[in-house]
């Protein structure tokens, strides 16, 4: 008979665990050694940021993320187009203006679902990614994408300005890459974006699931609670003045030299061992 193994039985029931909350219209969910690799799979709105979609995005994103098993979230997506953004059906002047408020409002909270998580979230790019879609995978922490990848904000092309994807881009690059974006609508190609700093990695459509696993297993190696820290201390300090950041920096230090997984790090440096890392 054939058996599985403990690993396969703890990824399956961490399946069927976070399936039970997501619909499968949207999102599908899967989570295994310590990876959730979240798809957006509504194909026939290319993966738009509908209420509904952002609803499960930002469950997904949330569920469960204080866990200790949990040690990346990977945001994937289905199709030639990674996410057209907003769906414009919802922002149509029929809808009021208290909708349009919503949407707006459901997009910030998605976006600080991803900045807070304390686990890193990577952005699995094959395909189009444009205005809010491009808005979500620059407030990832990471972006790895294929070399046919895209990224625009071409919402003045149809008298929306993209004002909040901006300003996600506009803190992933230079001023005037993220303006001739936002001015032109004109996309960047995956070297371009690459470039420009928008994206951390560009590789071959093949090779993307084998690189962003590389990229995981060498966050895996570290202290879950460390990255968590330095993710939080990082998105505070890049707002703050310069000795300001640093004055916060210090404090940072310290709390970490002085948690449990500091002290590991530093004894198992000085004892010449793989650290033991109880992530607190």
């Amino acid at each position: 008979m054939l058996s599985i193994s403990m690993i396969e039985r703890k990824c399956l029931r961490q399946i069927l665990v976070l399936r039970r909350n997501l619909h499968d219209e949207y999102l599908t969910t899967n989570e295994c050694n310590g990876t959730r690799e979240i798809t957006l799979c509504h194909e026939k709105t290319k993966n738009s940021l509908s209420l509904d979609m952002m609803d499960h995005l930002t469950m997904a994103i949330k569920e469960n993320n204080d866990s200790k098993s949990l040690r990346a979230i990977v945001l994937a997506a289905k199709g030639n187009v990674f996410s057209a953004g907003h769906n414009l059906k919802e922002l149509h002047i029929d809808k009021g203006i208290d909708q349009h408020k919503l949407v707006f409002k459901k997009a910030t909270e998605l976006m600080k679902a991803i900045v807070l998580s304390p686990v890193p979230v990577i952005a699995k790019v094959n395909g189009f990614a444009t205005a809010a879609g491009c808005q979500l995978v620059a407030t990832c922490d990471m972006i790895v994408c294929s070399d046919t990848s895209k990224f625009s904000t071409p919402g003045a092309n149809f008298g929306i300005f993209c004002s909040t994807p901006g300003i996600a881009v506009g803190r992933s690059v230079p001023k005037s890459q993220a303006m001739y974006m936002l001015l032109t609508g004109e996309p960047l190609t995956a070297q371009q974006a690459y470039e420009s700093g928008l994206v951390t990695k560009v590789v071959p459509a093949n090779q993307l699931d084998e690189e962003v696993n590389k990229i995981v297993e060498k966050i895996k190696l570290k202290s879950r609670s460390v990255i968590g820290l330095g993710k939080q201390f990082y998105y505070k300090q890049i707002e703050l003045g310069i000795f300001d950041a640093y004055k916060l920096g210090e404090e940072i230090m310290v709390k970490n030299i002085n948690a449990d997984d500091g002290q590991e790090g530093i004894r198992s440096f000085v004892e010449k061992r793989k650290a033991n890392w109880s992530h607190t």
